[in-house]
């Protein structure tokens, strides 16, 4: 039986916040998680300048955040291979519920939100057997689970306008028991699967090179997906890191030349569209890239240090970077919004839409 105090928070979730909005936490148009000079780390919202409009501690290393559809509701989660998720009060920045991943399970950092804002969709591993998993909950409460169609699913994000998740299952077997330590290199299988909300396989992408592990996602509002890939393979032979899909068409592969497809160092850290630009970071290379979505052209390159975060801006990007940038990238023109050296930015950037 539920305890007392698990439903009443189940109940307040439920009712938080009913008649607030965004614009209550100070129209914030990106979330960010960072670490703090002082070692503590916090989720940030971050308005069109690159101004902090608010920040809210979090316990360890967050990855990324789940932005609710129309509340000021955000889901923060932990770096794996963490177990927790904390669905947070922008406007006050209290604690509204926290969740834990089932025993035997951890989270992937990634989550999102049903259309409705009213179910959580979470990427787990199931740790023995490796098998990826999408945990549904409800008033951040967990009511059950289904196969991600692959192993390590990373990033989930919904078609939009449907509640048709989009999953990039990396292929990576990891344990906690050995950290970090990828398990399956030889054998991993990575693909992109279009699933619905409860579970069924719509579709499913794999593309010619198994050591490329497809982490993180990017859909445009026309349902065109972008693939941000990191390899596994020898590092003398990296094929593109940047592919494009649409359900029911073949995908596109896109890459610079050699020279400045090297600067990557075969590592795409996050993805986003701007239009019809598409782009991907590296903050191993130091380097954006931007590509025409259409044709594949490489429109531009920006090199700044630890470079990760990316997102859309107007009719450019906007992105940040592990030293306290935060920049705008528009055409060929990177253009500062703001600096705090004390606030390193962690990997990605989340629109709030």
């Amino acid at each position: 039986m539920a305890s007392r105090r698990g439903f009443l928070q189940t109940a307040l979730a439920a009712f938080a916040l009913p008649s607030l909005t965004w614009a209550d936490a100070g129209n914030p148009s990106y979330l960010s998680a960072a670490k703090r000079a002082d070692g503590r780390y916090a989720l940030f919202g971050l308005d069109g300048a690159g101004q902090i409009r608010f920040s809210i501690p979090l316990p360890t290393r967050g990855h990324a955040a789940a932005a609710h559809p129309t509340r000021p509701v955000a889901v923060a989660f932990a770096r794996r291979p963490g177990t927790y998720a904390i669905a947070l009060d922008c406007v006050t920045g209290a604690e509204i519920a926290k969740m834990q991943a089932p025993e035997g399970h951890h989270f992937y950092g990634h989550g999102v939100f049903s259309a409705d804002g009213n179910t959580l969709f979470t990427t787990e591993n199931h740790i023995e057997t490796g098998v990826g998993i999408i945990g549904v909950w409800e008033n951040y409460q967990r009511i059950g689970a289904f196969p991600s169609n692959g192993i390590g699913p990373h990033e989930i994000l919904r078609l939009p306008g449907t509640d048709t998740l989009i999953v990039a299952n990396g292929g990576i077997h990891t344990h906690p028991d050995t950290g970090r330590a990828k398990l399956n290199i030889n054998t991993m299988q990575p693909n992109l699967s279009y699933l619905s909300p409860l579970g069924d396989v719509l579709e499913m992408l794999t593309l010619p090179h198994s050591k490329n592990s497809i982490r993180h996602i990017a859909v445009r509002s026309d349902g065109l997906v972008g693939m941000a890939m990191q390899w596994q393979g020898n590092v003398a032979e990296v094929p593109p890191l940047l592919a494009l899909h649409r359900m029911g068409v073949q995908p596109v592969e896109i890459k610079a030349a050699p020279a400045q497809h090297r600067w990557l160092k075969g590592y795409a850290g996050s993805i986003a569209f701007a239009q019809n630009s598409v782009g991907i970071t590296s903050p191993r290379g130091g380097v954006a890239q931007v590509f025409a979505a259409d044709t594949g052209a490489l429109q531009a390159e920006f090199r700044r240090p630890d470079i990760c975060g990316l997102a859309p801006h107007g009719a450019g990007f906007i992105a940040t970077d592990g030293l306290g940038h935060v920049v705008q990238l528009n055409g060929e023109t990177e253009t500062p919004l703001s600096h705090d050296p004390t606030i390193f930015w962690d990997n990605h950037l989340i629109s709030i839409s």
